[in-house]
């Protein structure tokens, strides 16, 4: 199964949208609907939050794409084959699209400065990372997202090849909208 992961706001949903448009079946239920934030849509499956306590869902996974959180990667069972697409997005972007989306909700953005939060994702990242690399079941490929906005075309070809190559490359670049592209670095 393929699992689109990466920190929040690193553009893990505009991949899910990606892969649906090039032909791949995507795991989702529409439960967390399209808003302001993401226009195009969340691509979540509500289940994937229980996966420490409730693998039973996997079996429906077989074959498609589902968004995970990298927290929950840990929780993934060593009883399968996994390809990770991990989502890249420069710090500081991220850091704002997040701080842009809490004022949005009426949420707090003070509790941590951006240095702090930065140095903290940093971190997990690190941790993430060597994990992943230790998984002999989990295949990985790391996505900029800023390169997919740069260069749609090779990097949409490059997550093809790394997928088996049975995607449909053009449709897959006609949902990146440059537009949606808006706390830039």
């Amino acid at each position: 199964m393929t699992i689109v992961s990466g920190l929040p706001r690193s553009g893990t949903s505009l991949m899910m949208s990606m892969l649906e448009a090039g032909g791949m079946e995507v795991l989702t239920d529409h439960i967390r609907t399209p808003d302001e934030d993401n226009p195009k849509g969340y691509y979540e499956f509500e289940r994937v939050r229980q996966i420490e306590h409730d693998q039973a869902w996997l079996v429906d996974a077989k074959g498609r794409a589902v968004k995970m959180i990298a927290e929950l990667l840990k929780y993934l069972p060593p009883g399968y084959t996994y390809k990770v697409i991990f989502m890249r997005r420069t710090m500081k972007e991220i850091l704002a699209s997040q701080k842009r989306m809490l004022v949005r909700r009426g949420e707090p953005t003070e509790k941590v400065s951006d240095e702090e939060m930065a140095a903290m994702f940093q971190r997990y990242l690190n941790r993430v990372e060597a994990w992943l690399a230790d998984q002999p079941n989990i295949e990985v490929m790391y996505v900029s997202y800023n390169g997919l906005l740069h260069d749609p075309t090779g990097q949409a070809d490059n997550v093809n090849q790394f997928l088996g190559g049975a995607l449909d490359v053009e449709q897959m670049i006609r949902v990146i909208e440059p537009s949606l592209y808006r706390q830039r670095g």
